[in-house]
């Protein structure tokens, strides 16, 4: 994902729960909903595209919804910081 697609973003709902963080976003641009997930203790981070009518269900059930979709791994943020 480009710098520009990221920065097009928007953060619709973030949760965290034992060292796991989900954040779903919308771009408007693309009218895509994206689920990211980052376990902070391990520092291992995926996301996947997800249809909006799906994107609560995949929001609160993220691991469901990332092994049907194409879940793809990140470098989370802590990584791309320390370069």
């Amino acid at each position: 994902m480009t710098a520009t697609a990221l920065s097009n973003r928007r953060e619709l709902a973030h949760r965290t729960s034992d060292g796991i963080e989900i954040t779903l976003f919308w771009s408007k641009p693309s009218d895509q909903v994206t689920i990211a997930v980052l376990d902070t203790r391990s520092d291992e981070a995926l996301e996947f595209d997800v249809d909006g009518s799906a994107a609560l269900d995949a929001f609160n059930h993220p691991f469901a919804y990332a092994a049907t979709q194409r879940a793809r791994s990140v470098a989370p943020l802590s990584a791309a910081v320390a370069h």
